[in-house]
């Protein structure tokens, strides 16, 4: 079965940065269409940042374009999330999430994926 687990989470001050990591078992990354959600407390589950199988298209939450980018690496089967700018409505809980063997765009909702990895805790000071 598919596993995804999160890594690259801390606490930084605002303005600073940081890079998340999933890695990924069991399927294959370069086939699917992968994402990032974050979650904080007394919040539902947001979408972050999608990107295609191939890397070539990505969509972004308003609330992230221009500060976080969302790539990927099929030969290691990895997915990362660069963040910048960070700033404390940023703090939450982010998850990586798979939909395995889709070859068009990505979706923005969380029931459109099929995986997801434990969280890794992201905390912004101000």
């Amino acid at each position: 079965q598919v596993q995804l687990v999160e890594s690259g989470g801390g606490l930084v001050q605002a303005g600073g940065s940081l890079r998340l990591s999933c890695g990924t078992s069991g399927g294959t990354l370069g086939s699917s269409a992968m994402a990032w959600f974050r979650q904080a407390p007394g919040n539902g589950r947001e979408f972050v940042a999608a990107i295609s199988r191939g890397g070539a298209n990505t969509v972004y939450a308003d609330s992230v374009k221009g500060r976080f980018t969302i790539s990927r690496d099929n030969a290691k089967n990895m997915l990362y999330l660069q963040m910048g700018s960070l700033n404390p409505e940023d703090t939450a809980v982010y998850y990586c999430a798979m939909k395995q063997a889709y070859w068009g765009a990505a979706g923005t909702t969380p029931g459109w994926y099929d995986y997801w990895g434990q969280g890794t805790q992201v905390t912004v000071s101000s």
